[in-house]
């Protein structure tokens, strides 16, 4: 497993390892990056094209934005709320193979207005549940703006995530890609759980 993470690493020209949780509070969870093992399965799925724009919530140190624009040729945008984490995903830009097609802003999630090309949103739980409903409002609002399909990834969900999915109307539950079998331990939440807008 480790050996995949330092191996995409050197093959994207990046550096996004490492867990960090200095600025995590009870709203806003440590930045831990996707393993690439469960960003190889949702990239060979499908759901992520060409003509896609994926945003990234949380994006961290950006590795979700150079995998998956280099994988897929989506164009993507990963907003960050902690400077020094987005400066990180800032400073890999300059190096990243896929760079001319990904891009970053230093934005609290709950109050940046989604783009009206966005097609795609990612989630590995950066954020308390009562964030994701402004969050989601967000998007919603953006959807009303330009009516299109919009793809919700959820990697690792938390039950209060999906609880409150559930009841969202205008959202549906989609598709599921099973993860469980890429770790050890067989636990439930090794998913990524997508939901649908349009």
């Amino acid at each position: 497993m480790k050996q995949t993470e330092t191996t995409w690493d050197k093959l994207l020209q990046i550096k996004t390892t490492g867990r960090d949780d200095s600025h995590a509070d009870q709203y806003h969870h440590p930045y831990e990056p996707t393993p690439y093992s469960v960003l190889e399965r949702l990239a060979n799925k499908g759901f992520i094209g060409k003509r896609d724009v994926v945003l990234d919530y949380g994006c961290g140190k950006g590795r979700v934005d150079f995998f998956l624009s280099y994988q897929t040729k989506a164009r993507t945008i990963g907003i960050e709320y902690d400077e020094r984490i987005y400066q990180s995903a800032v400073n890999n830009q300059k190096t990243a193979v896929s760079r001319s097609r990904t891009e970053f802003v230093p934005a609290n999630a709950e109050t940046y207005a989604v783009p009206t090309d966005v097609s795609r949103c990612y989630f590995f739980n950066p954020f308390s549940v009562e964030i994701l409903h402004k969050v989601i409002a967000r998007i919603m609002e953006s959807y009303y703006e330009n009516p299109r399909e919009i793809l919700l990834f959820f990697y690792y969900p938390a039950d209060a995530y999906i609880s409150y999915l559930m009841t969202v109307d205008g959202l549906e539950f989609f598709d599921e890609i099973a993860c469980g079998d890429l770790f050890a331990g067989n636990d439930p939440r090794e998913r990524i759980v997508i939901f649908r807008l349009g």
